[in-house]
């Protein structure tokens, strides 16, 4: 640790990551977070599309909606890999982007490969974002999108990244203790901002991280909490927030080591274990927030990448292999 209290991110992450850090910082300009919120989704857009890798061969596309809160269409992207007729399961996918960025196109191409290497379908969530509808209209559509899923006959398989990550275990909170079809097989959540309170060590720790800093998070809550700087204390909202914890879906947690909001992943695993439920934890060594886009170009990266989808096709398959010792 530096004098000054934050992480030696020279020692930390390698020239891997590095480089990925610069190929982003790339397509920010100058005082890109004082932008109007029209033009900092332009231009995590266009960053998104320069890191686009590109469809798997062999999964099939479509966009559609489903139908949510108020008789709105929530629009999905589904991608349905060869073979994938008889799977047993389905992932729901919330992407990442604060509650402000992000969409169907800026996770195109994991969601297409999670398809590929899962054999499962994946149908990725346009859920609204803040600050033209605040809370609770994501988690109003996150839960939509989990009961039509739901009643679709296969097992459900929860994931997201960042906000995504938040939203996926707000719905398993919000159905936790429910049975049969209407409970989630499990979720998966990667670097997910769950709330912590109060902070996790992490966020003072880790406040001026490349990718993601405390200041940054501050900003995004402030947006879907309608401005308010005092975010709520709702498990939908934030769940750590929630009262209790038994119950929830068997849960697969992704923390970045150099991210401000690793330790709501590790206070979360604790918690759902604590209530007797099955949780896995892996810190992911040398990582920062977003590392999903660097899954082809950090070694890194790509083994984390490599043990999610592993995480979510054994979720799919009803199965739990991760001894309590094993992660985290």
């Amino acid at each position: 640790m530096a004098e000054d209290g934050t992480a030696k991110y020279d020692r930390l992450l390698d020239a891997e990551t590095w480089a990925f850090i610069r190929a982003t910082g790339a397509h920010y300009p100058p005082g890109a977070a004082d932008l109007p919120v029209a033009a900092q989704r332009a231009v995590y857009d266009r960053m998104c599309r320069a890191f686009h890798a590109g469809r798997p061969a062999g999964v099939d596309v479509e966009d559609g909606a489903i139908p949510g809160p108020g008789g709105r269409a929530v629009p999905v992207r589904r991608y349905r890999p060869a073979g994938g007729a008889g799977a047993p399961a389905e992932v729901l996918y919330f992407h990442g982007g604060g509650f402000v960025v992000g969409g169907l196109d800026s996770h195109d191409d994991i969601c297409a490969e999670i398809a590929a290497r899962t054999g499962l379908p994946v149908a990725s969530v346009d859920y609204r974002l803040a600050p033209e509808h605040v809370f609770p209209a994501d988690f109003e559509d996150a839960m939509a999108a989990f009961r039509h899923a739901a009643s679709g006959g296969r097992r459900v398989v929860l994931a997201g990244d960042s906000a995504g990550g938040c939203l996926a275990a707000a719905v398993c909170g919000a159905v936790r203790g429910e049975a049969g079809a209407c409970a989630p097989a499990g979720q998966v959540l990667v670097y997910p901002g769950l709330g912590g309170e109060p902070p996790p060590e992490s966020l003072a720790l880790h406040a001026n991280a490349p990718m993601l800093g405390a200041a940054d998070i501050a900003f995004y809550r402030r947006l879907r909490a309608g401005g308010n700087a005092a975010a709520p204390r709702d498990p939908r909202f934030a769940p750590l927030a929630a009262d209790g914890f038994a119950g929830i879906a068997p849960t697969v947690v992704f923390s970045a080591e150099c991210d401000p909001l690793s330790g709501d992943g590790r206070a979360y695993r604790d918690r759902l274990r604590a209530a007797g439920g099955r949780a896995a934890l892996f810190e992911e060594e040398g990582l920062v927030h977003g590392y999903l886009r660097a899954r082809h170009t950090v070694r890194r990266a790509r083994e984390s990448f490599a043990r999610v989808v592993a995480a979510i096709a054994a979720l799919g398959r009803g199965e739990w292999p991760y001894p309590p010792e094993a992660a985290g």
